[in-house]
């Protein structure tokens, strides 16, 4: 397969997560793109398979066998991108200028997909001998609420697995992301969730007679600052990951200037670091928030609860592989980084997990997103590599 003919095709098909907005219109979900991987690797000639995991929504696998009782690999790279509002260039129409792709996606990851794609169909073309089997997996809602790499990985665990290519926890993984072509063996987790404040309304000509839950919230923002500040210095950073942190990303209250608010709301985002207990991390918000206001402050349940990558079972695979690519790009780096993966979930499910892919996530969700062709094509040899050398 041609990649960088291969990327073009995936980043000018839409499949925007909506990450929550009520919306409706053909840029969003992953359906499209679904279909176009279905026929690629209906072309290719193997196993595949697609299980529908919401409206418009679906898991694609494809499985190449490899030699009777060597090891299982997972490729995982999601489907979906990030929404297109701000964009300064075309999102959905592919251009290249100095040996860069632009367009929605091209980074963040359907060069993961793309590279990912071609390295399975150079194995499936070449069959090269004493391979190991691997399964490629183009999962749906990495950006949002994880519907996909959820669905999959439970599925290891459940009575019922409704994939027959991946009846049970592959040996090992290896999931996209925009790494530099660097391993990624540790990131931080991230909880988000909403705090509330209740007031009574009334007429703002007699605020008096009302309570103000914007009033109250700011008293609860300013405690959260002072939380947010002394919180990395509260517990040891990682060592590859940083401190832990917390951040009020977005506010919302009342309905008109001239009615005093019975209710306002914020949204928390809290990044876990490797070996904290994410059970505690939300009690202790509450129990700082109690200490400081005298009135009630409500907590919703998190709408996002994605776990932090450790790095205590990942180090022999990620050197394995680091050794694999050598030849292709030389000598390269383990590492940790502060965003979330799929990986962290893999790993939940006691598979290791390492990340790596073409790209740089500094270009990932911009208004002018690139990636530079060079990487997307060493990737696809990389990954390949690996996989040949993984029997070993």
């Amino acid at each position: 397969m041609n990649v960088a003919q291969l990327l073009a095709d995936l980043v000018r098909i839409p499949s925007v997560n909506p990450m929550g907005r009520d919306v409706s219109g053909p840029e969003y979900f992953e359906h499209r793109v679904s279909n176009f991987l279905c026929q690629q690797l209906e072309t290719l000639g193997v196993p595949w398979e697609r299980i529908e995991i919401a409206p418009s929504r679906a898991n694609i696998l494809a499985r190449y066998e490899g030699a009777p009782g060597a090891p299982v690999i997972l490729l995982d790279a999601h489907q979906d991108t990030v929404p297109i509002d701000g964009m300064v260039i075309p999102p959905f129409e592919p251009t290249i200028e100095n040996g860069k792709m632009y367009g929605r996606g091209s980074c963040d990851v359907k060069a993961g997909v793309a590279s990912m794609l071609a390295a399975f169909a150079r194995l499936v073309t070449e069959r090269p001998a004493g391979a190991p089997t691997v399964v490629v997996s183009f999962s749906c809602d990495e950006e949002a609420t994880s519907l996909g790499i959820n669905h999959l990985t439970g599925s290891w665990l459940g009575t019922k697995n409704p994939y027959r290519l991946l009846p049970q926890a592959p040996t090992m993984a290896v999931i996209a992301e925009p790494t530099l072509l660097d391993v990624v063996v540790a990131h931080r987790g991230a909880i988000r969730w909403k705090i509330s404040t209740t007031g009574r309304a009334c007429h703002s000509s007699r605020p008096s007679e009302g309570i103000n839950a914007i009033y109250r919230m700011a008293r609860v923002v300013q405690k959260l600052e002072e939380y947010a500040a002394w919180l990395p210095g509260s517990r040891p950073a990682h060592p590859l990951c940083g401190p832990a942190t917390l951040s009020v990303g977005l506010i919302s209250g009342g309905s008109s200037p001239n009615i005093v608010p019975d209710r306002c709301t914020i949204d928390i985002d809290r990044r876990v670091i490797p070996g904290e207990n994410r059970d505690a991390v939300i009690p202790e918000v509450i129990e700082a928030l109690q200490k400081a206001c005298d009135f009630p402050v409500e907590h919703a349940a998190p709408f996002i609860n994605s776990p932090p990558l450790g790095d205590d079972a990942n180090h022999p695979l990620a050197d394995q592989f680091l050794a694999a690519i050598h030849p292709v790009v030389g000598a390269k780096t383990k590492l940790g980084v502060p965003y979330g993966t799929h990986a962290s979930r893999v790993a939940l499910a006691g598979v290791p997990a390492i990340v790596f892919g073409p790209g740089d996530i500094a270009q990932a969700h911009t208004k002018d997103e690139w990636i530079e062709l060079s990487q997307v094509e060493a990737a696809v040899d990389c990954y390949y590599q690996f996989c040949v050398n993984a029997a070993g």
